[in-house]
């Protein structure tokens, strides 16, 4: 399947390629989005190296498939992210201090302290929070996309998976479940070469993800996904297709992760680094690097006069004293307050529940010198 795509490596529009009709000032919060995101990830990956976090996950060289997708959604579009989705979140408003605090697992963290860290969301902004369990976003999507329709809301359910994710079986039974009820859901598959530390060429034999929208009837195309503005186009017409033709749409972005997949793994041991790129002098990651889709855009952007080198720049001070300060901020305030151990799940707390409620206050009150990183006002109000 080919791969659509509207600027080259340098910016440049392609000859026969027709651009979206965006004015400067969409243009330039899509590149100042994507510097905010690649300067968060750089200073919490490294608070994750030097302890201060548990876990991280980095959404280096994919910026532009978040972003870019996030700019051709209503901001009413129910958004079903995996973990790469920061772009799409930052764009919808969701702030540094915010995710700081998701990420620290503070008493100001939505998730309350039951999730890992990156695993963000924000209902206000219609966006689900990030899943551990691999792949169930995809057919939870189509459960918000088939209510829109029987609304008959003028809306779209997005996901966002990998081509790894893409081999667990929730996937084509979302995209069959999806075909035959005709739900107005976008599937977004960022293809970025690698399921956590096996290649793509270990994966499957097919001709990537797009042609097994395909198979189910679905729209699809493939993209290049370091080309921000065919990624806006792209999902602009797959929204268009889930309202206008009241059927879903499946998007393939061709990209690179260029960091490990998370904290938590050495892509040295894994990454085909050391083999050569034809026609390019050097490995495959700076093969990538050199395709930045923040260079790309910037390039593009600056030959039409809407951006520049020095603004980049200093855009980018700013960003990463924010998210040290955001950082720095979130690690001073309190865990999540203990009583979150038994909310959220029943209506009306069981009588067991109230009893180990009851115990564990008795506990930490007798025991308070063994307990000094719990305030004393979260045990009185326990």
């Amino acid at each position: 399947m080919p791969t659509y795509r509207v600027i080259d490596d340098e910016g440049v529009p392609l000859p026969g390629t027709e651009l979206p009709d965006l004015d400067e000032e969409t243009c330039v919060k899509m590149m100042e989005t994507m510097v905010n995101v690649n300067e968060f990830d750089r200073v919490f990956n490294d608070a994750q190296r030097q302890g201060r976090l548990s876990f991280y996950f980095t959404n280096r060289g994919e910026e532009a498939q978040a972003v870019g997708s996030a700019a051709a959604l209503a901001p009413t579009d129910w958004v079903w992210p995996q973990y790469r989705e920061l772009g799409v979140i930052f764009y919808r408003g969701y702030t540094f201090e915010e995710c700081a605090n998701q990420c620290c697992h503070n008493e100001l963290d939505q998730t309350k302290g039951r999730q890992l860290p990156m695993h963000i969301g924000s209902p206000k902004l219609s966006c689900m929070y990030v899943k551990s369990n691999l792949g169930q976003q995809v057919p939870a999507a189509n459960g918000a996309a088939f209510a829109m329709k029987r609304r008959k809301q003028k809306g779209v359910a997005i996901t966002y998976f990998g081509e790894g994710c893409a081999s667990e079986g929730d996937i084509p039974s979302a995209l069959n479940i999806a075909a035959v009820h005709g739900c107005p859901t976008i599937f977004f598959c960022r293809n970025n070469g690698y399921a956590i530390s096996t290649h793509t060429d270990d994966q499957y034999k097919s001709d990537g993800i797009a042609p097994r929208g395909v198979a189910f009837g679905i729209p699809s195309i493939r993209v290049d996904g370091n080309d921000i503005l065919a990624v806006y186009s792209a999902t602009k017409e797959a929204r268009r297709i889930c309202i206008e033709e009241g059927r879903p749409a499946m998007i393939e972005g061709m990209s690179y992760r260029i960091n490990s997949h998370s904290t938590s793994d050495d892509d040295s041991k894994y990454r085909r680094s050391k083999a050569p790129v034809e026609g390019f002098e050097g490995d495959e990651r700076a093969y990538w690097e050199a395709r930045s889709p923040i260079f790309r855009f910037g390039k593009y952007l600056i030959n039409k006069g809407w951006w520049s080198v020095e603004r980049e720049a200093t855009l980018r001070k700013v960003s990463r004293k924010r998210a040290i300060t955001a950082l720095n901020d979130a690690e001073l305030l309190p865990n999540p307050h203990v009583k979150h151990l038994f909310t959220d799940v029943y209506d009306e707390l069981p009588w067991m529940l109230e009893q180990q409620q009851a115990e564990l206050k008795d506990h930490l009150s007798r025991y308070r010198e063994h307990y000094p990183e719990i305030p004393q006002r979260q045990v009185d109000s326990l």
